[in-house]
């Protein structure tokens, strides 16, 4: 039997919710991001106001989206970079695909981007004869694991530090007892030779900067730095919604995105690439070409409802706040794009038929639109979500019928009292064992319903009022 992306989902919850061991794992990282990030925004002395200003400025790229982007193709393009516009993960595939065979590229090095995990380059590279290396150290542990990221801004939150040293152990015989610095020490080791024999070096873009057609960067290891520096060619895969207007306002928004993706004040590496190297100057890459990534941007900027989803500036707070994230993790989703970000923006990119599902996974608290730095107001477009899911007929017939016979019990209050609690409570009580059981129990109902409580004991104070007089 063939299971369906939202029968997978179901059970891969079911079965990591409750493995200790990963929720202990969990906790204690996401513990010590909640301790790094609220000295963070102790830095602030109005946090929401510098909210609001960077919201506002996504919010005007949306307004002008075309304008800009069009600004930053020029800018760019006068100083010898390559613009290629791709419309999905074919396209932009094609071109990589190109720019490999054309160059006879056997190693390819990339810092981390969540925008090539989605269009699978590594799977690209290696079709081709291309050995493509991570060299982001989260995204290196991943990658020697096999897996994908984990969560956007920590690819291997998942993993302690000793999954850490028995995975190097059996992969590249490193002492069982290894501390994170002597792993660390290993890795950059390995990974200094890798940058001084690659071919091609491929960066995301955290932003695209329209006035000056500029890529920014921003890093933690100074593997974007090194992955830039020795191969010829330069390759830049970014997605559409990237875009800013001015350079001036990455003052407002390395802070912001620092704050809340890791509680720095800001981060260790910021760097701006305008073009390939120079006549007049003696580093960089030969070459360096732009891909503009849409894959299904422009279905959602075109939905009144989910288009704010493209301000978000992927710094991840949304997800090490959403306690459905904390406890399914991320690899539940099945996505690229993981916790309520992806819930929202998954079912535009890949299809509602296959991903509606995953805007069911929130308990709608609002931690993620609290803590969104661009006040994406998340929550409203889950709900719009649902409601598509269940317009276009993607819901269970089961949980339509359910629906239906509960508002037609609770529409009118006459109807819902006129079951007595111990039938309501037959009626509730199989759930105990599917849907919402079996690890928690349905809430019981009294035997008179509030308004029927309190209907008696307000005609008893008339009745005693009445005998007083």
């Amino acid at each position: 039997m063939i299971m369906t992306n939202s029968n997978k989902f179901t059970h891969d919850a079911n079965a990591i919710a409750f493995d200790e061991k990963h929720r202990n794992t969990i906790k204690f990282n996401i513990s010590r991001y909640d301790a790094a990030v609220s000295k963070g925004m102790a830095r602030y002395n109005n946090v929401d106001e510098a909210k609001t200003q960077a919201a506002n400025i996504k919010r005007d790229v949306l307004q002008n989206w075309g304008k800009y982007l069009v600004e930053f193709e020029e800018k760019i393009s006068a100083r010898g970079v390559e613009v290629l516009w791709a419309k999905d993960t074919a396209e932009a595939t094609s071109y990589i695909e190109l720019i490999l065979k054309e160059n006879n590229a056997k190693l390819l090095v990339k810092s981390k981007s969540m925008t090539t995990e989605e269009i699978e380059l590594n799977h690209t590279a290696e079709q081709l004869g291309c050995e493509s290396v991570e060299t982001d150290l989260g995204e290196f542990i991943v990658q020697v694991a096999g897996e994908k990221p984990y969560h956007i801004v920590t690819p291997a939150m998942h993993k302690s530090k000793g999954d850490i040293a028995k995975l190097f152990n059996e992969k590249f015989g490193t002492p069982l007892d290894s501390t994170p610095e002597e792993m660390t020490e290993y890795v950059r080791q390995v990974l200094r030779k890798k940058y001084t024999q690659a071919e091609v070096g491929v960066t995301g873009a955290n932003f695209l900067i329209a006035d000056i057609g500029g890529i920014s960067v921003t890093e933690n290891e100074g593997n974007g730095l090194m992955s830039t520096a020795f191969p010829k060619i330069h390759i830049v895969i970014a997605g559409i919604e990237k875009i800013i207007p001015k350079m001036t306002q990455l003052g407002l928004f390395y802070p912001l995105l620092a704050a809340h993706g890791t509680g720095q004040q800001i981060t260790a590496y910021n760097t701006i690439f305008t073009s390939a190297r120079q006549p007049n100057e003696v580093d960089g890459p030969e070459k360096m070409v732009v891909i503009l990534l849409d894959n299904g941007r422009t279905t959602v900027y075109n939905d009144d409802e989910g288009y704010e989803a493209l301000s978000c500036i992927r710094c991840g707070a949304c997800l090490n706040g959403c306690p459905v994230y904390k406890t399914i993790g991320g690899y539940t989703y099945d996505t690229t794009y993981s916790g309520p970000i992806g819930s929202v923006l998954t079912p535009f990119l890949r299809g509602f038929k296959d991903f509606s599902h995953l805007s069911f996974a929130s308990t709608l608290c609002g931690k993620c639109v609290e803590v969104c730095p661009v006040k994406i107001p998340l929550t409203d477009i889950l709900l719009s979500n649902r409601r598509k899911a269940v317009e276009q007929n993607l819901r269970p017939t089961a949980e339509k019928i359910l629906m239906k016979g509960f508002r037609l019990m609770s529409s009118k209050r006459i109807g819902f009292d006129f079951f007595p609690g111990i039938l309501k409570n037959m009626g509730t009580y199989p759930f105990n064992f599917i849907g919402w059981g079996p690890k928690r129990s349905m809430p019981t109902f009294a035997n008179k319903s509030f308004s029927q409580q309190y209907r008696k004991s307000k005609d008893k104070e008339t009745f005693n009022k009445l005998r007083n007089k």
